[in-house]
């Protein structure tokens, strides 16, 4: 058996596979691939709008929500953010507790100002900032709610009177939040949503744009929501498969369900890197990820010895990220509970 803790894209569910590689050869019956669909037709806007009501019911989205699934990722709402949102003459308040934020407070300043109310750069981005002020006059605030190549995540939303904008990109749909308040909701699909390759936004569609601003079509949030998705032609076969992923995850209890497991698979593996020295947890412990479960070995040679290990048993994705190294478990919603018994059995025993 492979175990899959890769970062992303990641794992999922085994349904969301073989319903998807059905539909490749024949979607539904049609004798046509989902791949060949034509996405204006009643076939791909069946699976949309099936997809936009899923992700409503499964975050209890109120009526001023508008659900989007978007092309370019993540990295491109760092920038469409500020281009729709942030003019030359006002400022912007970022956290940066990670790359994922700097890089957003990067792409921002080339709209307007940005002001930092809070950063943990210095300790390596191992902890949330928490004492910091939010000014009254910033045009939104900016949160990157879990980090997952530095492995910390926001468990307490900050209340703010300015528009709140959040990047989940890694920990979507894997607690219960009060998603309504959030003015703006963007993550990438391929960790816990569906396939790489469409960006899910949520957005309130009272948030008010600059104005006079000259935005491209393909950047500006309103031709999106008045097209519902449909600007040009929408990644179709990556929508399907969030559609078939958020089908599983309503399946299994929602949002309730999945925060459940999800707890008892990062204390599992908490758990026993604590209890054998040989690993080190780099993160404070009041903001170590559920998702992200990053750690270290001391000593190289038994950092190789582990890796070699970890190989050989099938556990894929375990190596950290290029520029923290050390090592990393990504335990996304679809990651059976098998996977994380069999690597903390291993781990338990390494010496």
């Amino acid at each position: 058996m492979i175990h899959n803790f890769n970062a992303g894209p990641s794992v999922l569910p085994k349904e969301v596979f073989e319903e998807a590689s059905k539909a490749i050869l024949n979607f539904n019956g049609t004798g046509l691939s989902i791949l060949e669909i034509g996405h204006r037709t009643a076939l791909f806007e069946n699976v949309l709008h099936e997809a936009i009501s899923l992700v409503t019911e499964l975050m209890n989205l109120n009526k001023d929500k508008e659900v989007l699934f978007l092309h370019g990722g993540a990295s491109t709402q760092f920038f469409q953010i500020p281009m729709n949102f942030l003019g030359q003459k006002e400022k912007a308040a970022y956290l940066d507790c990670g790359v994922w934020g700097s890089k957003a407070i990067k792409e921002a300043k080339n709209f307007g100002s940005v002001d930092i109310v809070g950063t943990s750069k210095e300790k390596g981005y191992t902890f949330i900032p928490k004492d910091y002020a939010i000014p009254t006059d910033a045009k939104y605030f900016h949160i990157t709610t879990n980090n997952t190549i530095e492995g910390t995540e926001m468990f307490s939303i900050p209340g703010t009177s300015v528009p709140l904008i959040a990047d989940m990109s890694s920990d979507i749909l894997s607690q219960q939040l009060d998603f309504n308040q959030f003015a703006l909701i963007y993550a990438g699909a391929q960790k816990n949503i569906g396939a790489a390759g469409v960006n899910l936004v949520v957005i309130d569609k009272k948030l008010k744009q600059v104005p006079d601003r000259r935005i491209p079509s393909m950047l500006d949030y309103q031709q999106h929501i008045a097209n519902g998705s449909m600007l040009n032609t929408p990644p179709v076969f990556a929508i399907y498969v969030c559609m078939l992923t958020l089908r599983w995850l309503k399946s299994i209890g929602g949002i309730p369900a999945i925060e459940k497991i999800n707890k008892q698979k990062a204390e599992m593996v908490y758990s026993v890197l604590d209890a054998n020295p040989e690993f080190r947890p780099t993160v404070a412990k009041e903001d170590r990820s559920r998702m992200n479960v990053v750690f270290v070995i001391d000593d190289p040679e038994k950092e190789k010895k582990f890796n070699e290990k970890c190989k050989e048993l099938n556990f894929i994705g375990v190596k950290g990220h290029r520029s923290v190294g050390g090592f990393r478990l990504s335990l996304y919603n679809a990651l059976p509970m098998e996977s994380v018994e069999q690597f903390c059995s291993f781990a338990s025993s390494f010496k």
